[in-house]
């Protein structure tokens, strides 16, 4: 008998790699239409976005806001953001969707490789556009729940080292053959997670990423083609699927700060 060939898989990240924007700065408006922030947060988020995009941010910049995002989504309600999620999510996402990423993805499904999106975003919003994209797996940053409410405190942080140990432990659990997968990240941020597999790829690479993708060899690639994903592949009915995940986490990191108290408005 032959040997038995181990499951493989591809890693993507989500924002700027499948995606054209922050998938949660994508959120700043419903979720403001929807109680949960104030039209001056959403102002400080697209703020905050742009100095990262600009400047970037180190790592005692990204603990800071990591501490200070914690606290700031203490105490909104689980079963809203789900709901303006589910609501909101083909509006917003479909039309940011990278023709080059969903090809990419089609191209390793028939190679039988599993499809996995490993994100710093939370898992409210990362898990459904997996569902929208057929991912089989999704790796976020979850949030504590406590009686229906976010407290406040990190579960599962995955960001820069903590990517690549998540990809390592799913590959335990699954079985994957790393140095047989796939990674693919735009961010200097995922080296280690690029690092943790045989091929790994600089998609719209930061200019940090880029040099280090010239050092070691990795292949970089230019997506430029935002599409509507309805137009590429047949989406789920929204809500059944939506209300089916039980994954938890409303945290978005990478300089965005979503203000938080929860309070449905009045009306």
């Amino acid at each position: 008998m032959g040997r038995v060939t181990r499951p493989t898989a591809a890693f993507f990240d989500l924002d700027k790699t499948i995606i054209a924007k922050s998938s949660t700065l994508a959120f700043s408006k419903p979720f403001q239409a929807g109680g949960l922030i104030s039209r001056r947060a959403v102002l400080r988020s697209a703020y905050a976005q742009f100095v990262y995009l600009v400047g970037g941010a180190d790592h005692d910049q990204m603990e800071k806001m990591r501490a200070f995002m914690s606290q700031l989504c203490a105490g909104w309600d689980v079963a809203t953001v789900r709901e303006i999620v589910a609501d909101t999510l083909h509006n917003i996402v479909d039309p940011l969707v990278y023709d080059e990423a969903v090809s990419l993805m089609e191209e390793h499904r028939l190679s039988g490789r599993d499809i996995v999106i490993v994100s710093t975003s939370g898992a409210e919003v990362v898990g459904p556009i997996g569902e929208m994209l057929g991912a089989d797996r999704v790796v976020a940053t979850r949030m504590e729940i406590a009686d229906g409410r976010y407290t406040g405190e990190i579960e599962h942080y995955v960001y820069a080292e903590e990517k690549a140990r998540a990809i390592r432990d799913l590959a335990e659990q699954v079985g994957y053959d790393l140095p047989r997968c796939y990674a693919y990240s735009d961010s200097v941020t995922d080296v280690p997670m690029l690092e943790a597999v045989g091929h790994a790829h600089a998609v719209n690479p930061d200019k940090e990423l880029r040099r280090v993708a010239a050092a070691k060899g990795w292949p970089v690639l230019v997506f430029t083609k935002p599409v509507t994903l309805r137009s590429r592949v047949p989406l789920p009915p929204a809500k059944p699927t939506l209300a089916a995940l039980a994954v938890g986490g409303v945290l978005a990191v990478g300089g965005l700060m979503w203000n938080a108290r929860r309070r449905r408005t009045a009306s």
